[in-house]
């Protein structure tokens, strides 16, 4: 029994064979290689430019305010009490609905920005925001 032959059979061998590694990377190297010169030889066609995106409209904005003496205004025209629920319900059947925006003056009562929320919500109107001053530091 010699030292260092690999003639035993219970030797076990600690390194890895790269040999199958190395041939297999070269041969995808090769079929890269040959494979994309071919792709950029193809029939040159000016395509036209199309969109298959739909448009996206951005709804507009309607603006409901109400002044110190608690009258209403429509975008900056005056609207009464009786006349609001159907120019509000007007605004509500366009397509797309718009937004309203609620600005009520700090010394008009609550109850007279109640009923504006109120009758824009029986008019159907889903998305109602309030406009506020930032609070002065």
């Amino acid at each position: 029994m010699a030292f260092g032959t690999q003639d035993e059979p219970d030797e076990v061998m600690n390194e890895i064979n790269m040999t199958p590694l190395v041939d297999v990377m070269l041969v995808l190297l090769i079929i890269f290689i040959i494979t994309v010169p071919v792709l950029k030889h193809a029939v040159q066609v000016d395509l036209p430019r199309a969109s298959s995106a739909r448009e996206q409209s951005k709804p507009q904005t309607v603006r409901l305010s109400v002044d110190a003496q608690g009258a209403y205004w429509l975008d900056e025209i005056p609207v009464s009490d009786e006349s609001l629920p159907a120019a509000l319900r007007q605004h509500a059947s366009r397509e797309p609905q718009p937004d309203l925006h609620i600005r009520g003056d700090r010394k008009v009562p609550y109850e007279r920005v109640a009923q504006a929320m109120a009758a824009a919500q029986q008019a159907g109107l889903r998305k109602i925001g309030f406009i506020t001053e930032p609070k002065a530091q």
